[in-house]
């Protein structure tokens, strides 16, 4: 389970609690536990600071505060807050990011689906989609509807998520396609083999649509296995 710690501090300091920060990371390459931190700065308030971080689990952070460098790192903060930083320990039960939602969606809802009504609900109407197979890049949501309806005429198939990393605007997805050649694609007649491709997909957000993606895959592989090449 991830484990999250919060330290709220008061410090005038906060460039030389960075520069503790930094000595700290450089000290402990290959040694600490943490997966992700991010630091926030009180609006309201010039000195007040608020350190997120997270942990594959609390045991993994456990390890990391026996780190002898992670208590001299924070004796250093210490001593440049006024007063005592305070700590809270969450262990997360909920693990959303929104754009991963829309990503999922595309994938589990249209492609796989064939629910061609939520493209209105996930893409912006100025969408911009890139892919490999096509000379020219698609603008609008029709395009993108084109390439879903193509695919799924020529194949029965799914989608398998390997991996996918959401980071600010954008998500990465790793997956791998499995389709059944049933009708005719790009000129082929159906073979009814069995295929099998890997490719990346990355969407940037904007407003909580779908405003570009980037579609790589193996489409010489794809050809080999429908005996087109």
């Amino acid at each position: 389970m991830t484990f999250v710690q919060i330290v709220d501090y008061e410090t005038s300091r906060p460039e030389a609690v960075n520069e503790v920060l930094d000595r700290y990371l450089a000290k402990t390459k290959g040694k600490r536990t943490v997966s992700h931190s991010v630091v926030g700065k009180d609006r309201e308030s010039e000195t007040h600071f608020v350190d997120l971080v997270e942990f594959p689990s609390y045991e993994e952070a456990m390890k990391n505060s026996h780190l002898p460098e992670t208590d001299k790192m924070f004796q250093e903060m210490v001593a440049l807050c006024e007063g005592m930083p305070r700590f809270t320990n969450l262990d997360v039960i909920r693990d959303e990011h929104l754009n991963a939602l829309l990503a999922n969606r595309m994938f589990d809802e249209i492609a796989m689906k064939g629910d061609m009504s939520v493209v209105n609900e996930i893409f912006a109407a100025d969408y911009h989609d890139h892919d490999i197979s096509n000379p020219e890049d698609k603008i609008g949501r029709d395009g993108i509807r084109e390439d879903m309806q193509m695919w799924r005429k020529g194949f029965d198939f799914t989608f398998t998520r390997d991996a996918q990393m959401a980071q600010d605007d954008y998500v990465t997805t790793l997956w791998t396609w499995t389709g059944k050649h049933k009708g005719e694609f790009m000129g082929m007649a159906p073979t009814g083999k069995t295929c099998t491709m890997t490719g990346t997909t990355v969407i940037r957000c904007e407003n909580g649509m779908i405003a570009e993606a980037w579609w790589h895959y193996d489409a010489i592989r794809l050809m080999k296995e429908l005996g087109a090449m």
